[in-house]
């Protein structure tokens, strides 16, 4: 009879600290999963320029080095997530921002959606049929959308430090 309340004590012990621990783990994966992510160099988020005021700023020069924008990502690489695109949340006919990432160093999720803050070097540059090309296929588009690209163009890019 007392090892049968013994093993019933067990019993209860090891549940109530398995329950415990198992809290302590879901509050522990919730709080990761509601604090921003980081990817590439960390860096403190402040001088941030909205997309839409960048886009003025770049009407008068063809770069600016190290600064810190904000804006909403419109698509992300599906081959790896390798590049992004951002666009004005004001203006939906306003020219969208390429965004590479620095040496190749990190890439974003393939599902990543709504507001980015990032720090690197925006710039013009022209792109090449093939490249414009090659980016088409990533993001999923048809055999005709691929084909019907026919011009290099020069666009808005940006080399992301970190995001």
């Amino acid at each position: 009879m007392k090892r049968n309340y013994f093993i019933l004590l067990t019993i209860l012990l090891v549940s109530a600290f398995s329950c415990k621990n198992a809290n302590t783990n879901t509050e522990q994966a919730v709080e990761e999963e509601t604090s921003p992510n980081t990817f590439g160099e960390d860096f403190t988020v402040e001088n941030v320029i909205k997309y839409d005021d960048l886009l003025m700023k770049m009407a008068e020069v063809d770069s600016i080095g190290n600064v810190i924008v904000e804006g909403t990502v419109d698509g992300v690489c599906q081959a790896k997530g390798c590049w992004m695109n951002i666009v004005s949340d004001t203006n939906d006919e306003a020219e969208g921002l390429f965004v590479k990432f620095k040496d190749y160093g990190f890439f974003m999720p393939k599902d990543l959606t709504g507001k980015v803050v990032m720090k690197g070097n925006v710039y013009k540059e022209e792109t090449s049929v093939e490249e414009l090309r090659h980016y088409a296929e990533d993001e999923g588009k048809s055999e005709e959308e691929i084909a019907a690209i026919t011009e290099p163009i020069t666009e808005l890019k940006f080399m992301a430090s970190g995001v």
